[in-house]
């Protein structure tokens, strides 16, 4: 006879929760059946984890999203964990809605709100509501155009330390070297982030060691296994199954100590300097108003402590902006002629300031390439969010609903999950017309460089039904637009000026060498088959060509 297995605790932790899932299911059917609009949307492919299970749903989600809109609709839904489901959103008037009313009715789901507290604590990117406008506003004086115009120097700088290494490198090697520019990249953002943001040299770009670089780095080659994938998906139905040890929750969380040590270092820090118009002294004054009760722009000290997310979205985004525009300008190197071609003639070649790094004007093909690669590489996928409320959402173009009726307007049950697939809107072929998927900083140009032509590839009437900032959903819109949108872009377009300026880059394999994504705290290019999130460059000095 054999021997039956005794039921551990997990076991019974694990029965017990699919159990009570399995009633909410029923609970929730029973309770929205009348209020939801019936969708299509694809087929389930497993009765556990829907569509998850297929492979491109986490490395391409904007390709399937757009593959679904094709024939399902601008809005339809898909089977998620569980027999959960999530509706997703491809109508312009739907999604502008929808960021419309992000914080009150549509907020962050149980996972992420779990999440983000655990790893970043509970600063801006958890709040909702009155709390997410009093910590927003409190900060906003830090990103005014007053504050950043000051700091477009510090961006400079990083850029000019990064040229002295890389002469120094370069200085034996009359046909050029190759170099890893991620990491370059990752160094770069990170001191302009440190100095412009928190007044603190990090020291990246002169060899310092960081702990925060090395948790950003271990976690895109943290090794991912059956086990810790199936606990990542039913943590979104499970939301404390993230407090399961795993080899990547555990990385997870030395970036949470190393951020939260620095942070708190930078705090003591100004503390004793007094408060200024940085990230950091904002943070100050707002602690020292809700210490004496006065002001409404005010913090806790673990909102405060929180607040250590913008550093993540200061070095993060960026680096990974800036490592996208190298790969696309080194896979079509016309277009980097183009653009040096451009930077050289433009005030003598000499470093534009702030406001004319804000205006497309001046630098129109710049300005054309940093939105272009924006558009192709979000660093965000999506956003995803779920109804505190039931709501409509209205529709650009009428939609016909699984059972046949022809609808106007979308009917979002409270407790549904709704999903704005940001890079399938960014790269949709039904937005941005038939080349969407390809590079070409021209669509953004009245006039091709060096013409007195429009371009054909304008942005087409379909993309500027999107209402984010120049049609993009990449820097979100609504309450959540992103707060360090003019200072990530000035950023952006100071560094990558000087590097085209003085430096050609070129795929050592070739500009058909193939990239995919590596996993992190946000997905980073790599070239494919290559160990962790590396780019390596042949880099020449412009002068030695």
């Amino acid at each position: 006879m054999t021997p039956v297995r005794q039921l551990g605790v997990a076991d019974i932790a694990i029965i017990a929760s699919i159990a009570y899932l399995i009633h909410l299911i029923i609970k929730r059917r029973r309770a929205t059946k009348s209020i939801s609009t019936p969708l299509k949307g694809p087929p389930s492919k497993s009765r556990i984890f829907g569509v998850t299970q297929d492979p491109q749903f986490f490395t391409d989600s904007g390709a399937l999203y757009e593959e679904w809109g094709a024939k399902y609709g601008s809005v339809y839904t898909i089977p998620m964990i569980l027999g959960r489901k999530k509706t997703v959103l491809l109508d312009p008037k739907a999604i502008s809605n929808f960021y419309v009313k992000e914080t009150s009715v549509y907020v962050g789901t149980p996972f992420s709100k779990k999440f983000i507290a655990r790893i970043f604590g509970k600063g801006l990117l958890w709040a909702e509501g009155e709390s997410h406008r009093r910590q927003r506003k409190a900060l906003t004086p830090a990103f005014s155009n007053a504050a950043l115009r000051r700091l477009t120097a510090v961006f400079y700088d990083s850029a000019y330390k990064l040229k002295t290494h890389w002469d120094n490198q370069l200085e034996n090697h009359p046909d050029g070297d190759v170099i890893e520019v991620q990491d370059w990249m990752n160094h770069v953002a990170l001191d302009s982030i440190g100095i412009a943001g928190f007044s603190h040299d990090f020291g990246s770009l002169d060899g310092k060691p960081s702990s925060v670089v090395h948790a950003f780095e271990s976690l895109g080659t943290a090794p991912s296994t059956t086990f810790g994938r199936i606990l990542f998906l039913l943590s979104f139905v499970f939301p404390w199954l993230f407090y399961v040890p795993t080899e990547r929750t555990n990385k997870l969380l030395e970036l949470r100590k190393s951020m939260t040590q620095i942070a708190n270092e930078m705090l003591a820090k100004s503390r004793r300097a007094g408060e200024d118009n940085s990230i950091i002294g904002l943070l100050i004054k707002a602690e020292n108003s809700h210490e004496k009760g006065e002001g409404e722009l005010h913090m806790t000290a673990e909102e405060v402590e929180a607040q250590n997310v913008l550093l993540l979205a200061g070095y993060e985004t960026t680096s990974i902006s800036l490592t996208w525009a190298l790969i696309e300008l080194s896979k079509s190197p016309a277009k980097q002629d183009l653009l040096r071609k451009e930077l050289l003639e433009t005030k003598g070649g000499q470093d534009a300031g702030w406001d004319d790094l804000m205006t497309s004007d001046k630098s129109p093909y710049l300005d054309a390439v940093v939105h272009e690669v924006l558009r192709l590489h979000p660093p965000l996928a999506e956003t995803t969010r779920v109804a505190t409320e039931d709501d409509v959402l209205p529709l650009s173009a009428p939609i016909t609903t699984k059972d046949g009726r022809e609808v106007m307007s979308l009917s979002i049950a409270k407790g549904t999950t709704v999903s704005s697939p940001i890079s399938c809107m960014n790269r949709s072929e039904l937005v941005w017309g038939k080349r969407a998927k390809e590079f070409i900083p021209e669509r953004w140009m009245e006039r091709a460089p060096g013409t007195q032509e429009a371009e054909a590839e304008v942005i087409p009437a379909s993309a500027k039904e999107i209402q984010g900032y120049r049609h993009l959903l990449t820097f979100s819109d609504g309450p959540r637009t992103c707060l360090g949108k003019n200072f990530a872009l000035s950023e952006f377009k100071a560094v990558l000026s000087v590097l085209i300026k003085n430096y050609r880059f070129e795929f050592p394999e070739g500009p058909e060498t193939k990239i995919e994504l590596a996993r992190g705290v946000l997905p980073r290019p790599k070239v494919e088959g290559a160990v962790g999130p590396k780019i390596p460059l042949r880099v020449r000095r412009v002068e030695e060509d």
